[in-house]
């Protein structure tokens, strides 16, 4: 005699969860790929990430609906439940991170070391054309405010060397740095002020910060002020005091070596 053994349902939240999550991955390498390599311009490129984003989480709601209905009604799917909810982790984590620093940081795009005085950057033809022709605007005082507040270490850097050495340290610091200068103008003149004009990038994406770095003559040596400001976004997720922070603690090693 047969016995009839009747398998129970499988989940089809559970069922759908990993091929959408596995789809989100894939979107999302592919898109940074396009925007780190320059094929895709930055606007379409985040569009299309949140998209990735978006499936990523709609793979999670639906990995846990599967799991509701495994509990509730017994069905199967366990596995490809647990399989969505890995994969969608991967997509999500490091929006997930970026999202808590956002939370965190302060809402600002443009940091300097001078919130009072700023280095202003170069119009320059060279230095425009590097910048795609943007200028960074004119930062509201209460933005200052904001980067006072959260980033007191931010400060400018004396050096007890002559406007000239200093200069070169900043030349340095810069290349070591792996920043593209595009513009260095040695101090003296009129003015006596020297002036680099930098673009770095980061890691992942390769986004613009554009950057310039101010060395003023003093008395008693040579006074360094940086600034630093995001291309896109009104939100830098604390890079822009990053460079700063990176800059300062090379050129003041510099600094020391030459003593």
């Amino acid at each position: 005699m047969r016995r009839l053994i009747i398998e129970e349902p499988v989940s089809r939240p559970a069922k759908w969860s990993p091929k959408l999550a596995w789809f989100a991955l894939v979107v999302t390498i592919l898109v940074v790929m396009l925007i780190r390599f320059g094929r895709i311009d930055y606007q379409s490129g985040f569009i299309a990430l949140g998209a990735g984003i978006g499936i990523a989480l709609l793979a999670v709601c639906l990995s846990f609906m599967g799991f509701v209905r495994i509990w509730q009604e017994g069905r199967q799917g366990l596995g490809s439940a647990i399989k969505g909810l890995l994969v969608a982790a991967l997509v999500l984590a490091y929006p997930g991170y970026m999202a808590l620093k956002a939370a965190i940081l302060p809402p600002i795009a443009d940091v300097s070391t001078d919130t009072d005085d700023p280095p202003a950057f170069s119009r320059s033809r060279a230095a425009l054309q590097a910048r795609a022709g943007h200028i960074p605007p004119e930062v509201p005082p209460e933005a200052r405010e904001m980067q006072r507040a959260s980033y007191v270490q931010i400060a400018p850097l004396t050096l007890d060397i002559g406007p000239e050495e200093a200069f070169a340290i900043v030349q340095k610091a810069a290349q070591n740095l792996g920043w593209q200068v595009i513009e260095a103008t040695p101090p003296g003149g009129r003015v006596g002020l020297g002036r680099l004009e930098a673009v770095d990038r980061s890691l992942l994406l390769k986004m613009p910060s554009d950057i310039t770095v101010r060395v003023r003559p003093r008395v008693d040596g040579a006074r360094i002020d940086i600034r630093s400001a995001s291309r896109f976004g009104a939100h830098d997720l604390g890079m822009n005091a990053a460079h700063i922070r990176d800059f300062l603690e090379e050129a003041s090693n510099l600094a020391i070596a030459v003593r």
